[in-house]
C-alpha cells in the first residue's frame, strides 16, 4: 500500500463469502500492510482464488 506508515489504521475484506474466516490487517512497515486470515471453524477453505481488498486510513496528528 503506497503511502502507508506506522500508526495508520488498516482493514481487509474478502469478496467471497467468508463467514468463518477472520481477517486482521496492520501496517507492517512503510508501504506494507500485513493481512492475517484465521479459520475459526473446523471446515477447510481454499482462499487461493479469493479477491482481497485492503484499506489504509491515515492517522490524524493533532
Amino acid at each position: 500500500m503506497n503511502g502507508a506508515r506506522a500508526g495508520d489504521l488498516a482493514s481487509a475484506s474478502l469478496v467471497s463469502s467468508t463467514r468463518f474466516i477472520e481477517l486482521d490487517a496492520a501496517v507492517w512497515s512503510n508501504n506494507t500492510v500485513r493481512v492475517m486470515a484465521r479459520n475459526i471453524s473446523a471446515a477447510t477453505f481454499d482462499l487461493a482464488a479469493a479477491t482481497l481488498s485492503v484499506e489504509v486510513t491515515k492517522r490524524r496528528v493533532p
